[in-house]
């Protein structure tokens, strides 16, 4: 992997009380807690799981 295509997620809100697809979209992003941050590669599937939990994290 290029370092040049990756992007940066980190979670800002709670799960609790989301719908479980929400909940399962986070952990496949490798997130389970507030504050966590992972450099991710910038592919289409990570963009539309980003896209199903827009409001829980800040991507930079």
């Amino acid at each position: 992997m290029s370092n040049k295509n990756r992007i940066i997620v980190t979670q800002k809100k709670s799960p609790i009380g989301r719908q479980l697809y929400q909940k399962q979209t986070l952990i496949g992003l490798g997130l389970n807690k507030i504050g966590r941050t992972k450099e991710l590669e910038d592919t289409p599937s990570i963009r539309g799981m980003i896209s199903k939990v827009k409001h829980l994290v800040e991507v930079n």
